[in-house]
């Protein structure tokens, strides 16, 4: 066994609690894929990066892609990055106070979703991660980081203020900075080498280009009329960690100071439809395989989703798999026998 095998065995990618997550899905992927004959696996819509790291882990040379900047560097941490770690020194001076800090976060998040302390914290981390010349540990940080805002959060999301949702989890009472430093160990223990090189993209799924034929594994927001797929809502506060809020036209009357969302591909039932015509003909002419995942409680159907593949496809298999979801809304709690649903794998080429 080569180390980069040995390597594969052993490389777990840390969990995240990320809004459709296919973590639990990972074999029916991969299976599906090796349908294929290509090797070069694209995942259009990385968003927790799971399904990339395992794609990683299965051979094939993965080129990863995601709108929200967290989730690229998420990709980039761990998928792109087949060497690189942080190291204890690292963590230390990533968390050590910054005379030359901003005081955003402390001034516009006070009082929402962590301490005033926390608050501190992440400006100076915000100013220590720019220190780092080492872009994948840049990437590193910021996934750590996030991971750690992520856990220390009731529900892990930022669509309310406060901990009502205060469910007793000791998470919720371990402090910011230890959430980031067990990060960075499982951070750390993703990253491996399985001996092809790896891409890792943020921008648009409907604008993205890839130069060889691949499999392309299209997993977008699925559009509902029971729940919103709107993953900005959610994660407001770790898009604007990453950038530390530059270029995003923040909303201050809002309770949550989010973000106005400038992704609207697939957010109704209008643009589902429409970006999924797009993305199908850019990936046809590009003479692109595609696997797509999507629900049975979602837009478009089961059917108009075979249409517009085989419209453009000469072969089209379908596999289905009985799946529960937690959406994290009132609708969806977790547990609830409504969230059963079908989950289609479409495989076009």
């Amino acid at each position: 066994m080569t180390s980069a095998a040995a390597d594969i065995v052993t490389a777990v990618y840390p969990d995240t609690r990320f809004m459709g997550s296919k973590q639990r899905l990972l074999g029916h992927i991969a299976d599906a894929a090796a349908r294929s004959r290509r090797r070069t696996f694209v995942d259009a819509f990385s968003g927790s990066g799971c399904v990339a790291h395992h794609m990683k882990a299965r051979g094939y040379r993965v080129v990863t892609n995601d709108v929200l900047a967290f989730a690229y560097h998420w990709a980039r941490a761990a998928v792109e990055n087949s060497t690189v770690t942080l190291t204890p020194d690292d963590c230390t001076a990533l968390l050590a106070p910054n005379k030359d800090a901003g005081t955003f976060i402390a001034e516009t998040f006070a009082d929402l979703y962590f301490t005033d302390e926390e608050n501190a914290l992440l400006d100076a981390f915000s100013a220590n991660v720019a220190m780092l010349s080492d872009p994948y540990q840049q990437s590193l940080a910021y996934a750590a980081m996030t991971r750690a805002c992520l856990k220390r959060r009731p529900r892990g999301v930022f669509t309310y203020v406060g901990m009502r949702y205060d469910d007793g989890r000791a998470d919720l009472r371990t402090p910011l900075a230890d959430h980031f430093r067990a990060s960075v160990q499982l951070w750390n223990a993703a990253v491996f080498d399985n001996g092809l090189r790896h891409e890792a993209r943020h921008g648009s799924a409907t604008s993205m280009e890839v130069d060889e034929p691949s499999i392309v594994y299209v997993d977008p927001p699925y559009f509902s009329t029971r729940s919103d797929s709107d993953y900005t809502r959610r994660y407001h506060f770790l898009e604007g960690l990453v950038s530390y809020w530059r270029d995003l036209d923040l909303q201050p009357h809002t309770k949550t100071k989010k973000f106005r969302s400038p992704h609207l591909e697939f957010q109704s039932r209008t643009s589902a439809y429409a970006s999924f015509e797009v993305l199908f003909d850019r990936l046809r002419d590009g003479g692109h395989q595609v696997l797509v995942s999507y629900s049975s409680n979602c837009l478009p159907t089961r059917e108009e989703m075979l249409d517009m593949l085989r419209a453009r496809w000469r072969r089209v298999d379908v596999v289905s798999i009985d799946h529960v979801y937690s959406f994290g809304t009132h609708g969806h709690r977790l547990g609830n026998r409504n969230n059963r649903v079908e989950e289609y794998l479409f495989l076009a080429r």
